[in-house]
């Protein structure tokens, strides 16, 4: 599974890379192209596909989302530039030590993807009482701390490609120019530009609530079930492929 992810990744990502080669003299935009493929790493492509589904299906049935994926992108800037802060404070060992961590930091979004999943579809109905219960809901419902945790979960899964993009490929170029201290955040907010991408064309074609409303709740009803059905299905998909199973 993992290397069916690998070839998406490739063939998408190749014209990209090719892109990013072309602009190294220009530092910002060659780690905000990193960035995006990084958004189309076998890591982080299901993460990014399960955001633009929680935040898609929100728009769509309530208001547009752009606060919360504003948080969800602060969420991955805050995580990268504290890497490249760490990077640059502790140096490589740091980062052989990383890479013993991250492939558990990973599988955590898999089954992550199932519960929101199946809370989505109404299988799971969480009681107020249980508080481990409430967290699927206040990643989908709740909007800012939900989303920006989301975001520092969905960027601590690294995995070879990513490790490649961000420790070998941009930080030292951050370390080689005077604001090498940007260079992660724009990293970051590479990663999150597919969603923003797609909560702007619900924006555009004016899909957001107000469409909704028009339509009545029985679609929100079939969007939100559809919602569920593609982050289980996302949700498995990534157990399978990062539990080995």
């Amino acid at each position: 599974m993992y290397e069916f992810f690998s070839m998406i990744s490739n063939f998408v990502s190749q014209p990209l890379i090719n892109m990013g080669l072309s602009t190294k003299n220009i530092p910002i935009l060659f780690a905000f192209i990193l960035g995006l493929v990084g958004a189309l790493a076998p890591c982080q492509f299901t993460g990014n596909l399960g955001a633009i589904t929680v935040y898609g299906n929100k728009s769509i049935q309530q208001n547009l989302a752009w606060k919360e994926v504003l948080f969800f992108t602060l969420g991955k800037i805050v995580v990268f530039s504290g890497l490249g802060l760490l990077v640059w404070i502790l140096g490589n060992e740091f980062q052989r030590s990383l890479t013993l961590y991250f492939p558990w930091l990973r599988r955590v979004v898999g089954p992550m993807f199932v519960v929101i999943g199946l809370f989505l579809l109404g299988i799971i109905k969480f009681n107020k009482v249980i508080s481990f219960g409430r967290i699927p809901e206040r990643l989908h419902k709740k909007g800012n701390t939900g989303a920006f945790l989301m975001g520092v979960s969905f960027t601590l899964g690294f995995c070879p490609t990513m490790f490649v993009l961000f420790f070998i490929t941009l930080m030292p170029m951050a370390m080689s120019v005077s604001y090498g201290a940007a260079l992660p955040g724009i990293f970051a907010i590479g990663t999150s530009f597919p969603l923003i991408i797609a909560i702007f064309l619900i924006w555009h074609f004016e899909l957001s609530g107000t469409f909704m409303k028009k339509k009545g709740r029985k679609i929100g009803s079939i969007v939100q079930k559809v919602a569920g059905v593609i982050m289980l299905v996302l949700g498995v998909l990534d157990t399978i492929t990062y539990w080995g199973l």
